[in-house]
């Protein structure tokens, strides 16, 4: 009995320590994300929360910073390049972006990608026009606790003129979604 404990410990000890990439190689079976439903929160005006301050380097090294968008309608939308739904969404993203043009603003945060080479990838495969925040462990997204689940990827949130989180989708999001919330985010 024992000897099984000391086992056990031992292998809690190897896989505790092991890095995120060899965690992602041994979950053979597991999506690595939580897929959501696809569910539309909207926040009335006098419910939002404000969005925390986001701000880091994109996939083409310059810095982008939530706040010097403050006045415009931004839709964050959190991916990984590794996530089956984020490439099923990704379409309808720049679809919405090209459509509501410059008067929203449009930003990706990847996550979980350990190296910039897919991830650039993933936004040249799919044409993305705007800018995405390269975020590898995980630290701009943990701002956003209470506001996006960390495994619950893809979500994006739509912040209204004010820096107020006015909608979330957790899971894929669609171009009619996306349209009709921004709308709503007024």
């Amino acid at each position: 009995m024992r000897r099984a404990g000391l086992v056990i410990a031992g292998l809690l000890l190897i896989t505790g320590c092991s890095s995120g990439q060899q965690a992602a190689q041994n979950r053979q079976g597991q999506a690595g994300f939580v897929s959501g439903n696809g569910n539309v929160s909207m926040f009335a005006a006098a419910d939002r929360k404000v969005a925390p301050e986001l701000t880091g380097k994109t996939l083409d090294g310059k810095t982008w910073t939530l706040s010097d968008h403050r006045g415009q309608v931004v839709v964050l939308n959190v991916w990984g390049s590794w996530c089956p739904p984020c490439r099923k969404e990704a379409p309808d993203l720049v679809a919405a972006s090209k459509e509501l043009g410059p008067s929203v603003q449009f930003v990706g945060l990847n996550t979980r990608d350990l190296d910039p080479a897919p991830a650039k990838k993933f936004v040249q495969e799919f044409g993305v026009p705007y800018p995405n925040v390269y975020d590898p462990n995980g630290r701009a997204l943990l701002r956003f606790r209470g506001q996006i689940s960390p495994a619950a990827i893809p979500t994006t949130l739509v912040i209204d003129k004010t820096g107020k989180v006015a909608g979330r989708v957790v899971g894929e999001v669609t171009k009619q979604t996306l349209l009709g919330m921004v709308k709503d985010a007024g």
